[in-house]
């Protein structure tokens, strides 16, 4: 059984909380735009979001993975997003396990900020994909990592 570590060196477990999603059957990229619009919001605020985006009523903005993507007129400052639901569905199942892990320490679910969220690629699965003449091509499927930390504001 593999031994995960966090990428959030700075955690006080007295101030702190943080949940992680193992191996999540997701894009990466889009993991990555979600986790962007997820950073720096309070957990209601964020809940919000991800749950809107589920819903297909409000878009997210890609930032970095924005070549051959449609463009929403909803989004300020950005052109380029989308409705990534199924990243969004799981970010939201990593959300839930924080704001339990926030209820077990005793801190205020409606002052905490999420300061870290991060989601980067895990395992690789191979597959093949069968060609003409008796050739296959390898086709990775890549799982995700994805990790929250949340910190309790005055």
């Amino acid at each position: 059984m593999p031994q995960f570590g966090y990428s959030f060196n700075q955690f006080d477990s007295a101030v702190h909380v943080r949940a992680s999603g193992r191996e999540v059957d997701i894009s990466p990229k889009d993991a990555r735009e979600v986790c962007q619009s997820v950073k720096g919001l309070l957990v209601p605020a964020a809940r919000r979001l991800l749950e809107e985006v589920v819903d297909l009523k409000r878009p997210v903005a890609f930032r970095r993975f924005k070549l051959k993507r449609g463009h929403r007129k909803e989004l300020q400052g950005f052109a380029t997003g989308g409705y990534p639901s199924k990243a969004a569905a799981s970010i939201l199942a990593v959300l839930d396990n924080l704001q339990n892990n926030a209820e077990h320490k005793g801190l205020n679910i409606d002052r905490m900020k999420i300061i870290h969220a991060s989601a980067y690629a895990g395992r690789k699965l191979p597959r093949y994909k069968p060609r003409a003449f008796g050739r296959t091509s390898p086709s990775m499927r890549v799982f995700v990592h994805v990790e929250l930390v949340g910190k309790e504001v005055a």
